[in-house]
Formats: structure tokens, C-alpha cells, sequence
């Protein structure tokens, strides 16, 4: 029942969305700041204490709602799909990526720029149509891996506490894990963790990507070659995987220049079709939700073959 748990957390995700209230990443997030104070220095070592504490609690608290469970007589079924549900974003995604596409679809740039802060951190003012449908269809990617496929495969590696633990970490390296003068030391142990957390999950969501190619008239082929070829050279190590797959399953290029809180980068060019327009954005959501689907799927079936040999 364990895998089958995992569905239900990913069919309530899609079904439901993120809890309306009292959301317990939002209470993460006020606790991982409340410590943060006592805490800060510009340290590698203070940091990294910060991180662990965090991290801990979060994979005791799965562990204790799962432990809870057990002794009701449920099993671990009811935490494990619960903590998927509220550790999962794989809707909000989609919702995201749909509202932007919906403002381009109605000429509204304004608009369009408006609702990119939902999905991306770049600066959203003075994009063009093609940048903004860039880098909806680049985050649409990145974060099937760390808000879809990396929460799923903790699941079914480790259960609620795993989940928990890979979700604590996600959060903290979104909170401290840039590169601006006050985290750079302190948020370097969440980067780094978030990084070791999403090597397999991107992975496996780059080879769940050329398999659901097709299913937007993509080919297998192309997305494979893509992380082949591209991949490497992307600045993150599991970022490049997930956006050299969706690039090469959707014929595009992605990649290029990029402006966050003022600084500009650019980014090396991943796949070599043509430059992302609106109906690209929608075939980017399709594209996740079947990976995700696959994701689901995969991972809980493995889950119950980890149970069944215990």
C-alpha cells in the first residue's frame, strides 16, 4: 500500500493543488527564518549547522507521522500521501505556466510579465514575448524535476521522512541558497545539499522526458542527444539535465542571456531548434504533467517493491 500512497499524494496534488491554508512548507519557511537570526554568520560551518538542524526536524517530523500511523494500525499509507501531497507543486506548475501562456495568448505582454515572478526569479521588466515564453518553458523544466520528480523519488527511497527531509532542503536552498554577498558562505551547505538531493530525480526526469516525447510531437532521440550533448555545460548539474531534455522534446533552443537582481548571465545554448513561442509554453505543461504521470507511476512502484522486501 505503501506505493499506492504515493499515487493518492500525486493524484491530490493534481486534484487539489497546494493547502489554501496553513501550508507546512510556508511554516518551514517561518521557522528556517526565525532561526536564521541566532544563527547567521558568513560561514560555510554556521551555515551548514543552520541546514542540518533544519533538515533534521523536518525528516523527524515525516518520521513521526509516520510512526503515528503505524501504531493507529494504518500503516505508513496515510503520512506517506499526505506529506507527498503538501512536499508536491507539480499543479501549481502547470497553473503558472498556463496563466503566463493565457496573458501571450491575449496580447497582454504587461500581464504576461506580471505573472513570470510565479515561476521564475530573472527580472521579468523589458522581456520580450520570446524571452518570457524562454523562461516559462526553462523553469516549466527545471522544476518538474525539484517540485515533481525529486519529492516522488524521495518517497519511494525513504518514505514520509524522506520526503520531508529532500522538501526542508529544497526550501532552504530557495531561501539562502544564492549567490548575493550576505548567503554566499552561509547558504553554501543548502545549495550544495539541494544539488546532492536532485542528482537521481533529474536524471530519471531527463529519461522520462525523451520517453514522453512523442506525446507533444517530440522524439525520444532529440531530447536524449540534447542532455547528451548540452547538459554538462549548464551551470547547475541537475537544472541543465531537465532543460537539455525539454529542449530537445519540444524542437527548441533554450539557453542565452538572463538578468537576476541585476546581474546578467548567459547561458550556454541547450538543444538546437528554434527559439520557444507561445504554443510552446502550453506543450511545456503537457510535457510535464506526462512526466510527472510517468514520475508517479515509477516511483511508486518502486516504493512497494522497497516494502515488500522488508
Amino acid at each position: 500500500m505503501s506505493g499506492g500512497a504515493l499515487a493518492v499524494g500525486y493524484g491530490a496534488d493534481l486534484v487539489l493543488g497546494d493547502p489554501r491554508r496553513h501550508h507546512p512548507v510556508a511554516g518551514f519557511g517561518q521557522l528556517a527564518t526565525a532561526l536564521e537570526s541566532p544563527l547567521y554568520a558568513p560561514s560555510r560551518r554556521n551555515g551548514a549547522l543552520y541546514t542540518a538542524i533544519l533538515v533534521a526536524l523536518a525528516a523527524l517530523s515525516g518520521e513521526l507521522a509516520a510512526r503515528l500511523c503505524r501504531r493507529l494500525g494504518a500503516g505508513e499509507g496515510p503520512a506517506l500521501a499526505a506529506v507527498c501531497w503538501v512536499a508536491l507543486g507539480g499543479r501549481s506548475l502547470v497553473r503558472e505556466a498556463k496563466r503566463v501562456a493565457g496573458h501571450l495568448d491575449r496580447g497582454d505582454l504587461d500581464g504576461a510579465r506580471a505573472a513570470l515572478p510565479a515561476l521564475v526569479g530573472r527580472d521579468p521588466a523589458g522581456l520580450s514575448e520570446a524571452e518570457i515564453c524562454r523562461a516559462t518553458v526553462e523553469s516549466v523544466a527545471e522544476n518538474t524535476g525539484d517540485a515533481v520528480l525529486a519529492p516522488l523519488f524521495w518517497g519511494a527511497v525513504a518514505g514520509p521522512a524522506g520526503i520531508a527531509a529532500y522538501r526542508a532542503a529544497n526550501t532552504l536552498d530557495a531561501m539562502v541558497g544564492n549567490r548575493s554577498e550576505r548567503y554566499l558562505r552561509f547558504g553554501w551547505a543548502a545549495a550544495r545539499l539541494d544539488d546532492g538531493l536532485n542528482l537521481a530525480p533529474a536524471r530519471l526526469g531527463a529519461g522520462l522526458t525523451a520517453l514522453c516525447a512523442p506525446l507533444v510531437g517530440g522524439s525520444p532521440a532529440a531530447a536524449w542527444g540534447a542532455v547528451r550533448r548540452d547538459a554538462g555545460a549548464h551551470p547547475s548539474p541537475n537544472a541543465g539535465q531537465l532543460e537539455a531534455a525539454f529542449a530537445g522534446a519540444l524542437g527548441l533552443r533554450l539557453g542565452g542571456p538572463l538578468a537576476y537582481g541585476g546581474r546578467v548571465e548567459n547561458r550556454p545554448p541547450l538543444g538546437d531548434g528554434r527559439p520557444p513561442e507561445r504554443a510552446d509554453v502550453h506543450r511545456a505543461a503537457r510535457l510535464s504533467l506526462a512526466v510527472g504521470i510517468c514520475g508517479a507511476g515509477l516511483c511508486a512502484a518502486l516504493r512497494t517493491r522497497t516494502r515488500r522486501r522488508r
